[in-house]
């Protein structure tokens, strides 16, 4: 990674511990065990501590509640993508079979023409039996001549005739698959409904109860989100792992990083690939298109076929992916960091690759 985009990425995690010293500082000020420095009021000192404590706890379960319910929009958003993805697929399959069938169909006719004008040749020719035709002859040699056209005539007949059947069986298949894939579009066109109903309901949920708070309630929820985040990222880092992580990204990994670092500040919206807004999976896969190795569309099936690496053996461009099932991916670009879009109302930015809970690692471009 660029020196450029190290201190980019170093001032991003600078202003993260900067905020969670802020946050933390604030917390410890109300804190029962240090002495406040405001007039205490002679009647509700107790009262007003045990509140602010409250507060904090009430936003504590309440950040935990909008993790949990972007979390579920998250397992939906990968679902949407999933079923849309196949429903692509089987409709560019039904288009294939389609064009199959009308070539099969202008085949069919064409044999059929040839085989009622050699059905009509063969009634002309045929009224007398072939000894009386070699007496009625004048040229008993032209007939015999005639006679190996014939035969050669009734060979081609028998082929038409197979090839009409094979034609014929063609298009039943081809009719057949067709209306599979047709069923199996309507289940992922139901599939992605019901994925969208979902993805809709959480969101809803998370914005109702995030509308409740009042300014400063919300101020202090993303000091909270943030402070758990350098937590976790603390964590990670204290474990001495960023010492083993020393690979270099390849020439692939460099334009993949470069791709997805060009989005930061564009808004995260579910089911969305670019190029002015991406969900999680459509970042990393639009990035690796644009490297040159296209990969799969969702997190899950990010990690299900891409190939595993040990964390140590991480490099810029390969992918992290979060949650115990998959739900949630990002791009490693070096010193720790990763580059992500993180759920609604966020967008593309730069963030701890220990910030949420690491299931493993994929790389793109192996071998």
């Amino acid at each position: 990674m660029g020196s450029g985009k190290r201190t980019l990425v170093m001032a991003a995690i600078a202003l993260v511990c900067t905020v969670t010293v802020l946050g933390t500082a604030g917390a410890a000020y109300a804190s029962p065990e240090q002495p406040d420095p405001r007039p205490t009021p002679s009647d509700g000192s107790a009262t007003a501590s045990a509140s602010a404590s409250a507060s904090d706890e009430v936003l504590e379960s309440v950040r935990r509640k909008l993790d949990a319910l972007y979390h579920d929009a998250a397992v939906a958003t990968d679902a949407y993508n999933a079923a849309e993805e196949k429903a692509e697929k089987q409709s560019a399959q039904i288009v294939r079979l389609a064009r199959e069938i009308v070539k099969g169909q202008e085949r069919l006719a064409e044999l059929k023409d040839r085989a009622g004008a050699a059905a009509r040749a063969q009634y002309r020719g045929g009224g007398l039996p072939p000894e009386m035709r070699l007496w009625l002859s004048r040229d008993p040699q032209e007939f015999l001549d005639d006679a190996g056209t014939v035969r050669q005539g009734e060979h081609a007949a028998t082929g038409l005739i197979a090839e009409l059947t094979r034609t014929q069986e063609d298009l039943k298949q081809y009719a057949g698959d067709a209306a599979d894939e047709w069923k199996r579009l309507d289940a992922n066109r139901k599939a992605k409904a019901e994925a969208k109903k979902e993805i809709e309901k959480q969101i809803a949920a998370a914005e109702e109860l995030q509308s409740r708070l009042k300014e400063q309630e919300r101020e202090r929820l993303q000091k909270l989100e943030e402070q758990a985040a350098h937590q976790a990222q603390t964590a990670w880092l204290d474990s001495g792992i960023l010492k083993e992580i020393v690979g270099k990204a390849s020439e692939e990994g460099q334009k993949a990083v470069r791709f997805a670092t060009d989005q930061i500040g564009k808004p995260y919206v579910w089911g969305a690939e670019g190029p002015k807004s991406y969900d999680c999976s459509g970042l990393t896969s639009q990035a690796w298109a644009a490297a040159g190795a296209p990969i799969p569309r969702t997190s899950q099936e990010q990690w299900k076929q891409l190939k595993h690496v040990n964390i140590k053996d991480m490099r810029p461009g390969d992918l992290i992916i979060y949650f115990s099932d998959a739900s949630h991916v990002a791009m490693y670009i070096g010193d720790g960091a990763i580059v992500h879009a993180p759920r609604p109302g966020r967008t593309v930015t730069i963030a701890g690759a220990g910030s949420m809970p690491i299931l493993g690692v994929v790389r793109p471009d192996a071998g």
